[in-house]
């Protein structure tokens, strides 16, 4: 093995021509950590944020991506043999260490799932799998403890976690109703589980007639309380999204501000929660066609900055997904 590898390296924050294809050191794992060979590894609007100098405690140059694929070069504690087949996400990837945007990655084994079923998926598929997935699980059912005969709202239908958490609550029995700002993506919405489509102009529940049980917001704090509205009475609304690029509200009056018996709550997994995702389970109902990951657009290495660029203007229609 050659002594170093290609990785996408960010000096300081800025655009999408701040991340540079750089050589550096292949890292040497140590006791309870693995090293992985990427494969492939996911886009995600955070890593946009940090790019731009938005994710607190983050040092540069760094290494971002808080997801890879690959396969185990060597986990000194023994944890998986070489050759297996892993997925890995957050943990401080792309953050606290060196993340995903290289050739290998190192990682603590506390957050590394070994995929073992066969047929195994494409790496674009593997590739796309773990943030996406955990957290459209951890939305679905950590958070909005969502029942096979709920009414689901997913605002922010078209983003990859939308997609993905419309595929799986369908499979899960759920009516999912999911909203785009574009009546064009009214085909890419129902061929993704979508029983109800809404062209979303920001006041979705002059629309809505029935309320819902649960909501999945996505968007963020510019849709959040008129996604509120959208909900019955002892129904459960989940912001897990920042599509909007608002975090914060100010000056609000909850009282106000949340629908008498509405409930709110967020999702912001960790590495135990993507420890817990069914990823195996998954895994094996996509090569099975019992479920259906929407890949946006699949890019190399040297495409980082398009990538970027397509990620911020929301023109992918699914996951993002990077090859090496």
């Amino acid at each position: 093995m050659a002594p170093t590898m290609k990785a996408i390296v960010i000096h300081h924050p800025g655009g999408p021509e701040t991340l540079r294809i750089e050589h550096i050191p292949i890292p040497t794992p140590r006791i309870g950590q693995v090293l992985i060979r990427v494969k492939a590894f996911g886009l995600n609007r955070s890593e946009v944020f940090t790019r731009k100098g938005h994710s607190p405690g983050v040092r540069f140059p760094r290494v971002l991506g808080i997801e890879a694929a690959g396969i185990v070069v060597s986990a000194p504690g023994g944890e998986f043999p070489g050759g297996t087949v892993v997925l890995t996400a957050m943990g401080g990837m792309g953050r606290a260490f060196d993340g995903g945007y290289a050739e290998y990655t190192l990682v603590p084994a506390v957050q590394v799932q070994a995929i073992t079923t066969e047929p195994l998926p494409s790496w674009e598929v593997l590739g796309a799998m773990p943030e996406m997935l955990q957290t459209a699980w951890g939305s679905l059912f950590k958070s909005l403890r969502l029942q096979p005969a709920d009414r689901l709202l997913i605002r922010g239908g078209t983003t990859s976690i939308g997609l993905a958490a419309a595929v799986i609550a369908k499979s899960h029995g759920a009516f999912v109703a999911a909203t785009s700002r574009r009546s064009d993506r009214e085909r890419l919405l129902r061929d993704n589980g979508a029983d109800e489509t809404f062209v979303d102009d920001g006041m979705l529940s002059k629309k809505v007639r029935d309320p819902f049980d649960k909501v999945l917001e996505l968007i963020g704090t510019e849709t959040l309380q008129d996604s509120l509205h959208c909900a019955k009475e002892g129904g459960l609304v989940c912001m897990t999204g920042i599509v909007g690029n608002r975090w914060t509200l100010e000056n609000v009056n909850p009282m106000e501000y949340i629908p008498t018996a509405v409930n709110l709550t967020t999702y912001s997994g960790g590495y135990e929660d993507f420890m817990r995702a069914p990823l195996n389970e998954m895994a094996k109902k996509i090569t099975t066609s019992e479920l259906h990951v929407q890949i946006g657009r699949v890019f190399k290495m040297d495409e980082i900055v398009e990538a970027h660029q397509t990620t911020e203007e929301n023109k992918a229609d699914g996951k993002i997904v990077m090859l090496t």
